[in-house]
């Protein structure tokens, strides 16, 4: 043994990096409460005074949901958000708010039982035994870490005769207890997740089967052969299996001209918008050096606009009528100098000539092209693509197709449940399989690609921080570092830990933004990919390389090492485990305690308004400032995910207890945290029927596997290798039922069972037991069955079309009050613009505007416009604020 002790004597080797000191978790805890108490103080502060972002959902929210409104005291809200029932989040924020909050919670009642078993039993047992180990601590750890990576099979020597088995030497017989709690806690997990399992279906088969909505009734025809791209023959060949009656077939077309059409005008509108802005606000410059001329100078800026403008200096659309009362010297002095904003564009062959044009007549011809071609091509008859959206009579009937096999031939009229009207991607509607297939291959091949990349900085982040590396490069710094304790742990712990948690951050956009290219037909499945995605640069390049590799160099020898010996990693894994129950400590601590309060305080949205403030030019932009932020799960699931295996990976281990009990405030603090968010603060994306519970089971399986191996393997580093052994059976049942998951579970994690469907002969007889919802009564028990349903109350009259066919086009929006729509017949007419026939520039309809409905409708929390008297002796004027702009509009 003494020849391989020294082999890593001169060099840092694997166990070096991120090797923090008893010091480390004091200075995390104290930097974890100031971030965090200083976010909660402002957030309770900033509370009642910010409703239309802390209180943006709840502003819009159906009154008939019945969501209790919080106070507005400084802590009156929280007593309220906790009596918030589950009936209640499953009635306003729905199936996919519901499994990810009862995800916190089971998580809470786990680990509240497994911290008091590992500070009650097994801490006394870690700190009994290991003070009165003879040998230096994990001696045995580095020896035989040297040992093993550079002969893996030398611990077979060992057996024979250096280490004998420990597994039951009486000194040793405390090692017992980590199998003992293996199984208990394998046991433990797997009985919540079970049983847990059994409520979210019986929920979601409740909720499902009880409302009635044409997403419910509608299912997903894919692989459809050119013979029977027809409605007709499409709806024939249905009611021929005689599963019932067909109420619409929508046939996918290839949209993609109509499309385009639709996109550039957004893009058009948008920069007409923006010439209207830059045309007013000039106006106001102009504007803002003229006095009074009432003599009016009390101070009082009641009826001022932007630049000093009064009320009494009159409205400067009706110069004419200035004149003709002889009061219009000045007002035609200002019209002259108003500038009217000038854009380039090219022409000519392969555009190279440019010249400037009026910017307001540019944009506004281009708008009327546009809309003619729309209206030519919404009139088109396009290509049908090999999908279709087929609408039954009934939910059984759509379910009975869906869980059925309806044609003979492979890849051919394959039925899967349709997403929600307005959750469909229809540009990938029209794109052909094997593009989708091309492109969902190519994001699979890439993010596999970033993987490997990601090892590089993480491994570099695992190994530059650690004092090893600085003595090497930096050896004066790292002589400072041993003096100064607190500078020694931020370098160590707290640099690491802040970037690993800005890497949670910041990749999960990346991810999502590549989820959303991938070609899937529906919003609910980009957003299940996300989380996939997500989750496996969480586990695999947070998790695994820290532990397993710790440094790029360590990835090759560890690979390598793994070839000669597959139990290689389970071994490296225990090791490095132990040491880094420190890091991963401060991880956790600072993710719960630290970052939390800034997630309820909506930290990013509130430091990005300023900017996003001096950006908004527009009334549509900002009318979009005060919309509700997205939850995105994708952004918050993977971490929570990270977690959990962490509190199960250190549960047995000694300091198990602290890790168990910072894992449960994480649940705790996350569950008020995203509560209060779904309810109250942010909207949701399109649902996904609660499709992310099998994605949380599969990664809690992982997590059990993960920790069986690491236990393993630690046993097999103290040299009981019966107990080691003894592990495996439990590795193997914990696989043989995630087996049984798939079969058993999943299934009606995807459909709806016919039995789950009420029918009209049985009201009532699916409805949500008491001990679902933790006895809470008949009267909530009927909440949800008296009160549409989330999905119900947003798709009432949606219909599966794709929505550039009929949308009504938008009129620019200038004024504060959006306009109407055009209607079909002004669609190819453009808009009423006179820019140079007289100084009514623009002429809005005045009969409609600001009382009728847009596709993009009114902000709901927008201030009313102020309304004064003009100066004009002939006309009155409205005053109307629009944000930084003050117009008059007759």
């Amino acid at each position: 043994m003494d020849l391989f002790s020294d082999m890593d004597k001169d060099k840092c080797s694997g166990d070096d990096w991120v090797q923090p000191g008893a010091k480390d978790t004091w200075v995390q805890l104290f930097i974890s409460l100031a971030l965090g108490l200083s976010a909660f103080i402002a957030f309770c502060t900033l509370r009642p005074r910010w409703k239309t972002l802390y209180a943006a959902r709840k502003r819009h929210a159906d009154p008939a949901i019945g969501l209790p409104a919080l106070p507005d005291t400084f802590f009156g809200w929280i007593p309220a958000l906790y009596k918030v029932t589950e009936q209640q989040v499953l009635a306003s924020a729905g199936l996919d708010a519901f499994v990810f909050l009862n995800f916190f919670k089971m998580s809470m009642k786990l680990f509240a039982i497994m911290f008091f078993f590992a500070a009650v039993v097994l801490e006394p047992i870690h700190l009994h035994y290991n003070d009165n180990d003879t040998r230096p601590p994990n001696s045995n750890v580095s020896t035989t870490s040297g040992l093993f990576r550079q002969y893996p099979m030398a611990k077979l020597f060992l057996d024979d005769g250096d280490h004998p088995d420990n597994s039951f030497d009486k000194d040793k017989s405390y090692l017992w207890s980590y199998l003992v709690f293996t199984y208990f806690f394998t046991g433990l997990t797997i009985y919540f997740t079970n049983k847990e399992t059994f409520k979210m279906i019986r929920v979601r088969q409740d909720y499902l089967g009880t409302q009635s909505t044409i997403t419910d009734r509608t299912f997903r025809l894919s692989g459809i052969p050119k013979e029977l791209r027809t409605e007709e023959a499409i709806k024939d060949l249905v009611e021929r299996l005689e599963i019932g009656k067909v109420e619409s077939v929508t046939l996918c077309r290839n949209w993609k001209e109509l499309d385009d059409l639709m996109d550039k005008r957004q893009t058009v509108l948008a920069q007409l918008e923006e010439s209207w802005n830059v045309y007013l606000g000039q106006k106001l410059a102009v504007d803002g050096g003229r006095s009074s001329g009432n003599g009016n100078d009390n101070g009082d800026d009641a009826g001022r606009g932007l630049g000093g403008r009064t009320e009494e200096d009159g409205d400067e659309e009706a110069g004419e009528n200035d004149q003709l009362v002889g009061g219009g010297g000045a007002s035609s002095h200002l019209i002259s100098e108003r500038l009217r904003p000038q854009t380039r564009f090219w022409y000519g062959f392969l555009r190279l000539q440019s010249r400037k044009t009026d910017a307001i007549d540019y944009f506004s011809e281009k708008l009327r092209l546009l809309d003619e071609k729309i209206h030519v091509a919404r009139k088109k008859k396009y290509d049908a693509a090999d999908l279709a959206f087929v609408t039954m009579d009934s939910i059984a009937a759509c379910q009975m197709a869906i869980q059925a096999l309806i044609d003979p031939h492979p890849g051919r009229l394959l039925t899967k449940p349709a997403p929600a009207p307005s959750d469909v991607v229809w540009r990938n509607t029209y794109a052909p399989r094997l593009t989708r297939r091309l492109w969902s291959w190519a994001v699979t091949l890439f993010v596999a690609f970033l993987s490997v990349v990601w090892l590089v900085p993480v491994a570099f982040l695992a190994s530059v921080l650690s004092i090893c590396t600085i003595r090497k490069v930096f050896p004066a710094f790292a002589e400072s570092l041993k003096t100064h304790e607190i500078a020694k742990a931020l370098v160590q712990t707290g640099l690491p830990t802040a970037v690993v948690s800005l890497l949670n951050v910041a990749v999960p956009y990346l991810y999502d933004y590549l989820s959303y290219n991938q070609g899937m037909i529906s919003q609910g499945d980009v957003a299940l990919s996300a989380i996939s995605k997500n989750f496996f640069f969480t586990f695999f390049n947070i998790f695994l390389i820290f532990t397993v590799f710790g440094a790029v160099t360590s990835i090759f020898d560890v690979l390598r090492n793994s070839l000669k010996d597959t139990t290689y990693i389970a071994y490296t894994l225990a090791r490095k485990i132990e040491g880094l129950s420190v890091f991963y400590t401060n991880f956790i601590m600072l993710q719960g305690l630290g970052l939390f309060p800034f997630r309820l305080l909506e930290f990013g949205s509130v430091a990005l308004y300023p900017i996003y403030r001096m950006g908004a030019k527009t009334p549509r932009d900002f009318a979009q400032m005060v919309e509700p932020p997205m939850f995105y799960y994708s952004f918050y699931l993977p971490t929570a995910l990270l977690v959990f295996i962490l509190c199960l990976v250190y549960s047995v281990l000694q300091g198990g207890f602290l890790v168990l009990g910072l894992g449960l405030a994480y649940f705790s603090l996350g569950y008020f945290t995203y509560k209060y968010q779904l309810l109250y603060a942010m909207d949701q994306p399109q649902h996904a029927t609660g499709g992310a519970w099998r994605m949380i089971c599969y990664r809690i399986m992982l997590g059990l596997v993960v920790f069986q191996l690491t236990v393993s393997g630690y046993l097999a580093l103290k040299f009981a290798f019966t107990l080691a052994l003894l592990i495996v059976p439990l590795l193997l049942a914990t696989l043989w039922y995630s087996y049984a998951f798939r079969g058993k579970f999943e299934p009606l994690t995807r459909f709806i069972s016919l039995r789950s469907i009420k029918r009209g002969e049985d009201p009532g007889g699916n409805a949500i037991l008491d001990e679902d919802f933790g006895g809470e009564g008949e009267r909530e028990r009927e909440l949800i069955r008296r009160l549409s349903t989330v999905d119900e109350d947003r798709e009432k009259g949606l219909r599966f079309v794709n929505p550039n066919l009929i949308v009504p086009l938008e009129q620019p929006w200038i004024y504060q009050d959006p306009p109407p729509p055009l209607s079909e017949s002004d669609a190819g007419d453009g808009l009423e613009f006179n820019v140079r026939g007289s100084e009514r520039e623009y002429e809005p309809d005045t009969t409609g505007a600001g009382t009728s409905s847009s596709l993009r409708g009114p902000s709901r929390n927008a201030a009313p416009p102020r309304v004064g008297t003009g100066a004009s002796s002939n006309s009155s004027a409205t005053s109307v604020s629009l944000g930084d702009t003050h117009i008059w509009r007759e």
